[in-house]
C-alpha cells in the first residue's frame, strides 16, 4: 500500500514518525519542515509545559508571571479555586482569589471594615495609618463625602469644616 501527501509518495512501512519511528499510516500527524510527527511525539517535542504538573500544554491554558499552565493547574493558592476567567491578585509569587487575598492581606477600611481590594470600588483615601473606601469616606457628622475636600481628625473619626467648627 502507498502513501501520498504534499507531493510525494511512501510506502506504508516507510512513512514514520520521526520521534518514535512508528508508521503514521492512518493516524494524524503533523508535519513540521520536511519531517512527520506522531501527535503525541510533537507534543512532547515542542509543545510548552505545564508548569505545575509538567505535562505537555496543547491547547488553550494561561500565562502567569511568562510561564504556561492548563487551566485547571491555574489554582488560588488559598482555597485551590482555579483562577482563568476570573480576577485575581498574587502576594510575592503566589497568585491568589480576591476573597482569599482579601481576607489574607488587604487594608480594612476605616469606616465598613471591610477589605479595600482594588477590585469592584477600588479607589481609596488613605491618611496616616488609615484607610478608607472613597465611597466611605464621609464625614462623621453629618455624612458628606469627604473626596476632594478639607477634612479634619479628631481621634478616630473625620469631620468636615462645618462639623468640627462646631
Amino acid at each position: 500500500m502507498k502513501l501520498e501527501y504534499g507531493g510525494c509518495t511512501w510506502h506504508e512501512e516507510c512513512f514514520v514518525c520521526r520521534e518514535c519511528e512508528q508508521p503514521l499510516g492512518s493516524q494524524a500527524f503533523i508535519p513540521d519542515k520536511d519531517e512527520y510527527y506522531c501527535v503525541p511525539c510533537y507534543e512532547g517535542r515542542f509543545s510548552p509545559r505545564c508548569t505545575h504538573c509538567k505535562q505537555a500544554l496543547v491547547q488553550g491554558g494561561v500565562t502567569y508571571r511568562d510561564e504556561p499552565w492548563h487551566r485547571e493547574c491555574f489554582l488560588c493558592t488559598g482555597c485551590k479555586t482555579q483562577l482563568a476567567g476570573q480576577p485575581f491578585t498574587s502576594q510575592g509569587e503566589s497568585p491568589y482569589c480576591v476573597k482569599c487575598f482579601s481576607s489574607l492581606y488587604a487594608q480594612k477600611c476605616s469606616a465598613c471594615n471591610k477589605p479595600i481590594t482594588g477590585f469592584g470600588d477600588g479607589k481609596y483615601v488613605s491618611f496616616e495609618d488609615r484607610q478608607w473606601h472613597q465611597s466611605c469616606f464621609k464625614c462623621a457628622g453629618c455624612s458628606a463625602s469627604l473626596v476632594g475636600a478639607g477634612f479634619f481628625p479628631s481621634g478616630g473619626k473625620v469631620y468636615c469644616k462645618d462639623c468640627n467648627d462646631n
